[in-house]
């Protein structure tokens, strides 16, 4: 069993991690949470939440007005039981529901909209404001929370990546490929890191970890020896 801390020199803290889909962003910052007793907060599955929302509404992903103003307006709430999250968005349970294909395709360009950005993010801050959690997205680092005390930039191969969804669509018993994937990951990345507003960027304080040959378990004894090796320099 992977030993669990209780790192009392960093209460009240934020470690903020960012990086593209597929590097294995969310896996990791949930193990990492529950290895340190922090709480779990994951941004994208806010922007989904609002994806869907506007989906089963019939509203565009262009409208960015009527998206914003889901935003304003949907209750969301990320609630942990027995060490996993659950979306509940207006009281429904959408833990899976925010992760079909649909939403995926939809989720980049919805995020995209400053008014839904800046709704979320106030979100998220007020969340996490006394800290104690561990930050999931792709805009963390460098526009949520600037001033996190770790920053962890995660990434890996387009091609690992894709296999790594490929797998999770597998799961769910939707049929796709690797080429499939690897065509809509690149789109993605392209339309995330050249988008207006909060694009996908890695910050010159982030740490890049290469996840690309790295098991999950690594990749979090990673990143805890860079919070040790931080509670060191205090």
């Amino acid at each position: 069993m992977a030993k669990a801390y209780r790192l009392s020199a960093l209460d009240g803290k934020i470690i903020a991690i960012d990086g593209p889909a597929g590097s294995g962003k969310s896996t990791t910052a949930k193990m990492l949470a529950s290895r340190l007793g922090y709480i779990y907060l994951d941004t994208g599955a806010m922007y989904r939440a609002v994806t869907l929302s506007a989906l089963e509404n019939g509203i565009s992903p262009d409208d960015g007005q009527a998206l914003e103003a889901i935003a304003l307006k949907v209750d969301i709430e990320l609630r942990t039981e027995y060490g996993s999250t659950k979306v509940i968005m207006n009281g429904r349970d959408v833990t899976e529901g925010i992760r079909t294909p649909e939403v995926t395709s939809a989720v980049s360009p919805v995020s995209a909209h400053p008014g839904v950005r800046k709704a979320l993010v106030r979100r998220q801050r007020e969340m996490a404001k006394k800290g104690n959690f561990v930050v999931e997205g792709r805009d963390t680092t460098s526009v949520v929370f600037p001033d996190a005390d770790l920053k962890i930039y995660l990434d890996a191969s387009l091609q690992e990546r894709a296999r790594r969804r490929l797998i999770d669509f597998s799961r769910q018993g939707v049929n796709t490929t690797l080429e499939e994937q690897m065509q809509l990951l690149s789109k993605r990345d392209e339309h995330d890191s050249k988008r207006a507003h909060s694009p996908l960027t890695k910050t010159e304080d982030s740490i890049l970890i290469d996840t690309t040959n790295l098991s999950i378990d690594e990749q979090v004894d990673k990143i805890i020896k860079l919070v040790t090796a931080l509670l060191k320099k205090r």
